[in-house]
């Protein structure tokens, strides 16, 4: 019996073999074939971040031009994130709890910006809230002026950020189960109860996911506000604006910028993903 169990085992150990050599080459097949790509997106990283020596770096963080560029980059992507938080919030529950008609519309809508290329958002925006603009020509009789001021950049940021935050919220808020918000309206809640109890304690990893992903894209927004905002030092000119500027006049400073949106996108990618995890099993 027991020569009988070995030579069985002997079998299967033959047997699993070869299939672990595939397994094994086509583990190297896979790697090689993915190297290119690989190489592709890490050597203009690698050679931002050499090219800009933290001597550079402490240099230029102290001239105005930066820190302005940095404070109303940071200002205008916070008040950004948290409006489209504010405005986002309804229409990600409706995606994600119910089906109307025209939906597919409006998820294409919502879309569309994520597709559309920057500058011809910025076009929209100008030719909507411009001096000239449908409803902008309106506001200028009022003596509200839009185009070309930090509303405007916030409005370019939030155009081209908010479905970032809504694609994702609305994906979290689905995943929360409906028995549990249909048992706490029969406990007596109400409606907005739910929400706050059940619903955002449950789902508050894709939400926060989505704001995330919504600063992050506010942050790095560069052709729609250059076309509705303009590139005004002080005023409209942030982080992304004047690594352009900084191009054409004073390479070190687009390299400084550039670094310093470098980190705070690769902070916040690990922050995203960190966030929208799955959890452990602890059982």
């Amino acid at each position: 019996m027991d020569l009988s169990l070995s030579r069985s085992r002997n079998i299967i150990s033959l047997a699993a073999r070869p299939a672990r050599q595939r397994a094994k080459a086509n583990d190297w097949v896979l790697a090689v074939g993915s190297l290119p790509l690989l190489i592709l997106l890490l050597l203009p990283i690698l050679a931002l971040v050499l090219k800009t020596p933290p001597a550079t770096l402490l240099r230029y963080l102290g001239q105005s031009s930066i820190v302005q560029a940095i404070s109303l980059s940071l200002v205008t992507s916070t008040a950004t994130a948290a409006t489209v938080v504010v405005l986002g919030l309804p229409l990600a529950y409706a995606l994600a709890r119910r089906r109307f008609r025209g939906r597919q519309l409006v998820e294409v809508l919502i879309d569309l910006p994520t597709v559309l290329p920057p500058a011809v958002a910025g076009l929209a925006l100008l030719m909507a809230f411009g001096r000239r603009g449908l409803i902008g020509s309106w506001l200028q009789t009022l003596g509200i002026e839009i185009a070309f001021t930090p509303v405007a950049v916030v409005m370019a940021q939030m155009f081209v950020a908010a479905p970032y935050y809504i694609k994702t919220a609305s994906v979290g808020l689905a995943s929360v189960s409906g028995d549990l918000e249909r048992a706490a309206e029969l406990d007596g809640a109400g409606p907005l109860e739910v929400l706050r109890y059940i619903t955002l304690p449950l789902a508050w990893r894709g939400i926060a996911g989505g704001i995330a992903l919504c600063w992050a894209r506010a942050l790095g927004e560069f052709g729609a506000t250059i076309i509705f905002a303009g590139n005004y030092p002080g005023r409209t000119q942030t982080m992304p604006l004047a690594v352009y500027m900084g191009f054409q006049i004073d390479l070190n400073q687009a390299l400084t910028l550039g670094v310093i949106l470098l980190i705070l996108s690769f902070s916040l990618l690990l922050t995203v993903r960190a966030l929208l995890r799955d959890e452990p099993d602890t059982h």
